[in-house]
């Protein structure tokens, strides 16, 4: 009995034993699973996965009737990111590895460090603008990185005489590199090189707290493969999106895109933007930037031991850009530089040139919408970064074709500022629509006979307009008129009418524009009989001059030149913004006075000097010609503005030619132009009311 005492006593120790170790364990399994859950599986996921940046697609670009103009179409991105190599992988060796791998692939990939890739190396500094990206993140790698530059040295003065200066030639710096991140020794100069490369943009990307870097763009899958197949440390593919033209047209429009430039927008806006990304750097592209940047998602991906990817997530989905839609009419923009392309060409096959430039502008009437908007020569934004070198050479390219010279370009608007000199005597009463004045050809200065201005008419000929109205001295376009007009106006006066035409400042277009400018009297001087009819200094841009006839023949409505139609949401569900429609600024043009300039603009085309060319117009127009004189060796540049129809103006047109004549010679552009606008069928549909039978 006692030994079965002894025998159930030690079965109570061991159950109590075991019921303790059990509690034990229950109370450590309760204590991670539940009161330590949190803290345990947010070390989990610090562990096994990694958080990465999901690049949002950029928004599309659409014309007026929703054309696709640019748009974004998926890709795949190459990116090296040091903090996923483990401890036991050198850097260097991984990076060669990669590198070699894109050799035998083909695949480009960034390298921005400005030394040569071959020996004998040397700088490449000074190939580089003085307000260069590269020359500055140079400078930023040397001063604050390599600690081999005072940083009171400005980005522009870092140039290859100067580090040398500094006993820093392109082999020493490529040497202390070396020792820097401890490239081995059995690597040849040429890998060492491109290794640096790569050590380099790391370096720069590290100044702002980041170790990803976007080594190669718009990879195949047959480098997808290899990567994933090959487990290339450090590397990871990651998703983007790549710009695409639906059209060759409209290029100093929509603007080209580039790598971001400036360290600092980086710096403080670091969860928009990184170092890789693509922003605008003109045109729609730059001007509507913060409607087309989406928002970037955040993606955790989990992997394995072996660094396989065992699953991943979305923490915020990207939200692609929105969509801008344009003023512009994608066909009628494409028959304008046509039509622009044709008429250069025809005259520089005539007279053996090769540099003129030109450029064209449609406005919609009463409402400042630009429908087209041409500069020539152009250039392809599909290409445009191949292209650049040579773009932008003016030796190769002495057209310059990078120059927007519809907003950018400023010209002497000759005769077609006379009918603003006319509105302006007709409003101020200084003549009325059917008074006559005597020309006599050659207009003097009252009490200073040494100052005149003659008419066209009397330098050919001798002869005179004899007694004219306003519409008439518009028809035969009569300088000795306009004299007499601008000396009983004054110089004050014709500047007050200019400006509320919108001529001589920007005319608010988003793509930004040159203000030009208006003429200023000297002390003692009246210039004003010379600015009547377009000469003195009177400068403005082409777009400035169709906005004002567009504000002319709209009876005095000056609206903002602008190219938004509106901002769309990436679903279509929401209008974010339109383009601004009301006037800035209204002259109070009587109906008989403006009657009175139209006239003699569609005198022009009907019985004047442009009949010939206007006969094949679909529609019947009011035009006025211009002739810039540059110099007396040099060619006068044409000007040419019209309108469209006469009875209920629809669209303004300016059209200038670099070295092009009189603007007659511009004609047959104009004549394209509305003809491209107004086609037959609409032609009839406007006439032909509703309810009406047709035989």
């Amino acid at each position: 009995m006692e030994h079965r005492e002894k025998s159930n006593l030690r079965l109570y120790v061991l159950a109590g034993f075991l019921l303790a170790v059990l509690a034990v364990y229950i109370g450590v399994l309760f204590d991670t699973q539940v009161n330590r859950h949190q803290d345990y599986l947010e070390k989990s996921i610090r562990t096994i996965t990694q958080e990465e940046k999901v690049e949002a697609s950029r928004g599309g670009i659409t014309d007026r009737n929703g054309r696709a103009l640019v748009s974004s179409r998926s890709s795949y991105n190459l990116t090296f990111d040091a903090s996923l190599l483990g401890d036991e992988v050198d850097e260097n060796q991984a990076i060669l590895r990669l590198l070699e791998l894109c050799e035998v692939q083909g695949v480009a990939w960034t390298d921005n460090l400005p030394i040569s890739t071959t020996a004998p190396f040397f700088y490449t500094l000074d190939q580089l603008p003085t307000d260069s990206t590269q020359r500055s993140r140079f400078a930023t790698f040397l001063q604050k990185e390599m600690k081999l530059m005072s940083t009171n040295v400005k980005a522009e003065n870092v140039t290859a005489e100067l580090l040398s200066n500094l006993d820093l030639d392109a082999d020493t710096l490529l040497d202390t590199m070396r020792e820097t991140y401890e490239i081995p020794a059995d690597f040849s100069p040429r890998q060492a090189r491109l290794v640096l490369g790569v050590r380099y943009e790391l370096a720069i990307r590290n100044l702002i707290h980041t170790t990803a870097y976007v080594l190669a763009e718009d990879i195949d899958a047959t480098m997808i493969s290899l990567l994933n197949d090959g487990g290339y440390a450090g590397a990871k593919i990651t998703t983007a999106s790549v710009r695409e033209y639906k059209t060759d047209y409209a290029a100093h429009i929509l603007g080209p895109m580039g790598k971001i430039s400036d360290m600092s927008e980086v710096e403080e806006l670091p969860g928009k933007y990184s170092l890789d990304d693509w922003v605008g750097k003109g045109g729609v592209e730059l001007a509507f930037e913060e409607y087309l940047k989406g928002t970037n998602g955040t993606r955790i991906v989990s992997a394995n031991s072996d660094g396989k990817i065992t699953g991943e997530y979305y923490y915020e989905v990207p939200k692609p850009g929105s969509t801008v839609e344009l003023t512009i009419d994608l066909s009628l923009q494409a028959a304008v530089e046509d039509a622009l392309a044709e008429t250069v060409s025809r005259m520089n096959k005539e007279d053996g040139k090769t540099t003129r430039g030109a450029s064209a502008v449609v406005t919609a009437v009463g409402t400042g919408e630009v429908l087209a908007l041409a500069s020539y020569p152009t250039f392809h934004l599909a290409t445009y970064l191949q292209d650049y070198s040579s773009l932008s050479n003016l030796e190769l390219n002495p057209g310059n074709p990078l120059w927007n010279r519809a907003t950018q370009g400023t010209y002497a608007p000759g005769s077609t500022f006379k009918p603003l000199t006319a509105i302006a005597a007709l409003q101020e009463s200084v003549i009325t629509p059917y008074q006559k004045l005597a020309t006599k050809g050659h207009w003097t200065y009252p009490g200073a006979p040494s100052s005149y201005a003659n008419c066209w008419l009397y330098n050919s000929t001798h002869g005179n307009h004899g007694k004219i109205n306003v519409s008439q001295a518009i028809t035969v376009s009569c300088n000795y008129f306009f004299a007499e007009m601008g000396y009983r106006l004054g110089m004050d006066t014709l500047n007050e009418y200019a400006s509320a035409f919108g001529l001589g400042e920007s005319t608010g277009i988003e793509i930004g524009d040159r203000a030009g400018n208006l003429v200023e009297n000297k002390v003692g001087e009246n210039l004003a009989p010379w600015a009547a009819f377009g000469q003195a200094s009177y400068l403005f841009t082409p777009l400035q001059l169709s906005n004002y006839i567009a504000t002319l023949v709209s009876g005095g409505k000056h609206c903002q030149a602008h190219l938004l139609k509106a901002v769309k949401s990436y679903d279509n569900t929401a209008v974010l913004a339109v383009g601004n429609t009301e006037p800035l600024n209204t002259l109070d043009i009587s109906d008989a006075n403006l009657e009175a300039v139209k006239e003699g603009m569609l005198a022009l085309t009907t019985t004047g000097s442009l009949s010939s060319y206007f006969k094949n117009c679909v529609v019947k127009a009011g035009a006025k010609t211009g002739t810039a004189q540059i110099n007396a060796k040099t060619k006068n540049t044409g000007v040419f503005v019209c309108f469209a129809p006469y009875e209920d103006p629809e669209i303004a047109i300016s059209i200038l030619i670099e070295e092009g004549g009189s603007g007659a010679a511009l004609a047959n552009t104009a004549v394209s132009i509305l003809n491209a606008y107004f086609t037959a069928d609409e032609i009839g549909t406007s006439i032909i009311g509703e309810n009406q039978l047709l035989r």
